[in-house]
């Protein structure tokens, strides 16, 4: 149950960092504007960070901890 949760904060921080960055959470909205924040960054604990990269992750987290994969298991 605790896996799951971790796995709710991580899909729910990628969904706002979506928004954030595009200011919309639509598929076509989103992908539309992806090609033009490939340059960009983002200070984040003192690292530039590419946006793309950090939502990419938070969900990629998020989904991997809702199936149970190796590494977000019990």
């Amino acid at each position: 149950m605790v896996v799951n949760r971790v796995a709710d904060l991580f899909f729910t921080v990628g969904i706002v960092a979506t928004y954030y960055t595009f200011q919309t959470v639509e598929f076509n909205a989103v992908f539309g504007l992806a090609p033009y924040l490939v340059d960009a960054s983002l200070l984040l604990g003192g690292f530039e960070v590419s946006p793309l990269v950090l939502i990419v992750a938070l969900l990629f987290l998020g989904a991997m901890g809702k199936s149970a994969q190796i590494g977000l298991h019990t």
